[in-house]
């Protein structure tokens, strides 16, 4: 009998980050915020993971941005967590701090309100690579909170086997 494999959203795409990664010989490490560390269970619910994914800081408290993970306060005071920027600095942070070869992170609004001036539904996703590479998304998301963080975490997870497909260039 096979053993049943794991299932649900975003689940395909954390497996084939995975695959990018062991490709590449590299690791990935998370910082999340509105997600909640769903996106470092979705990479953990796929067989073998511990060859490839390092770890994640939840760094839901805008302090804790700066503090654990890096992000100049000055960027924070000036824009807020909501930001392209901070996104691209949680992912740098990750990367950095839990010594992986790329970094995840997500940052937006899941709602129900409105944070930092941005709408329902704002996320920016970015990884960060070595040698400086890396890539910051603006997803605009519908639907309740539930679906914004699971949508968000289904296109990180993408983002980050695209941006490692185009190291390894397949």
């Amino acid at each position: 009998m096979d053993a049943p494999r794991p299932t649900g959203p975003g689940v395909a795409a954390a497996a084939a980050a995975h695959r990018a990664l062991a490709a590449l010989g590299a690791t990935a490490a998370t910082a999340e915020s509105l997600t909640g560390g769903l996106i470092g269970a979705t990479l953990t619910a796929v067989p073998g993971a511990s060859a490839t994914y390092r770890g994640g800081v939840v760094a839901y408290a805008t302090d804790l941005k700066a503090a654990l993970l890096g992000v100049p306060r000055d960027l924070l005071e000036a824009h807020g967590a909501v930001h392209p920027e901070v996104a691209a600095a949680m992912a740098e942070g990750a990367r950095l701090n839990l010594a992986a070869t790329f970094g995840l992170a997500v940052t937006g609004v899941a709602g129900p309100e409105p944070q930092d001036g941005r709408a329902v539904g704002t996320v920016f996703a970015a990884v960060a690579g070595p040698g400086g590479s890396g890539r910051v998304c603006e997803l605009r998301l519908t639907g309740d909170r539930a679906a914004i963080r699971y949508s968000t975490t289904e296109q990180a997870l993408s983002l980050l086997a695209a941006e490692v497909a185009v190291i390894t260039g397949k």
